[in-house]
């Protein structure tokens, strides 16, 4: 069931330290500083604990995997109990030999985790090469780790999971661009749409799209909260990151977290930060009697999305 309570959400903004170790350190110090603020929900940026590193096709890299049941996510779960916080947790997951997925722990506030989001949609374009180190989430239901309760809904592979706080639904990045996951992933009862994200600029485009890169960015989410009368938060990446032989990508930051009305409630610039902002459940029950989007759903007229290509 959804929230009744109003939650505090808070988005960790920030980039990446000289080493995995240091920087999951800045991480767990930027939690308990959320957690100190009255947070009792708390998002990570994708892939949280290494650099971006789909910028170029590295076989080492894969290297950089980790089980659900590896150091970092164990570290997770064991701070998410000490401090009785919600934690999104986006990891470059190894989930068997060979098979690497873009995921996110959803860790409950006693340490329990409820299991594990895997990206639906991704990308390829220069600097982001990620169909080379990522299997894409499952349209069919998708095994849990062993021991996990799993999403308390699920639709193919778009899921919500009923945390101590709120139902809280999980996209990742490039997720982000499709109406039909934030539609899906709200019909299942999410109280928030988390994304976790990665975005940046090419250099050489910041110039002339870097402004209007930004502005679609948000509104595409925003769009996502008035059409589904959900909370939205998407904490980003900051900083720039080099890479040998390429001109690098800066990640953009632009942090928010809205509300049902589209409303912006916290948002950031490109510097590490931290937002925190309280959702009021309440509001997305007066939003949808206003604007009763998906009571007026011609449920009966939508097969033509199941098909790539109509004309």
């Amino acid at each position: 069931m959804s929230a009744t309570k109003p939650f505090t959400i808070a988005c960790i903004q920030d980039g990446i330290a000289d080493t995995q170790a240091a920087t999951v350190d800045a991480t767990v110090t930027r939690i308990r500083d959320a957690a100190r603020r009255g947070a009792n929900v708390i998002c990570l940026k994708e892939l949280f604990d290494a650099p971006y590193f789909c910028k170029t096709l590295d076989q080492a890299r894969f290297n950089l995997a980790e089980p659900v049941t590896g150091p970092t996510i164990t570290r997770m779960r064991a701070l998410a109990k000490e401090l009785a916080v919600v934690l999104i947790v986006p990891f470059y997951e190894r989930q068997a030999p060979g098979l690497y997925r873009n995921s996110a722990a959803v860790i409950d506030a006693d340490g329990t985790l409820l299991g594990l989001y895997r990206k639906m949609h991704i990308p390829h374009d220069p600097l982001f090469e990620e169909k080379y180190y990522f299997a894409p989430g499952e349209s069919t239901a998708m095994a849990q780790p062993e021991g996990c309760p799993g999403p308390a809904r699920q639709s193919g592979g778009f899921m919500v999971w009923e945390t101590k706080y709120a139902a809280i639904g999980v996209l990742i990045c490039w997720d982000q661009w499709y109406p039909e996951a934030a539609r899906i992933t709200a019909l299942l009862g999410a109280d928030v749409l988390v994304y976790p994200t990665a975005i940046g600029w090419h250099p050489a485009e910041k110039a002339t799209f870097g402004e209007a890169q930004v502005d679609a960015w948000r509104t595409a989410q925003r769009a996502h909260a008035i059409a589904n009368g959900v909370f939205v938060a998407a904490p980003n990446r900051a900083g720039f990151e080099p890479e040998a032989g390429t001109a690098g990508l800066e990640f953009f930051g632009h942090s928010f977290i809205a509300d049902p009305f589209g409303r912006l409630l916290a948002d950031a610039g490109t510097e590490p930060t931290t937002l925190i902002a309280t959702c009021d459940p309440a509001l997305i029950e007066d939003t949808r009697r206003n604007w009763p989007f998906l009571r007026d759903r011609r449920v009966d007229a939508y097969r033509g999305m199941l098909e790539r290509w109509l004309a």
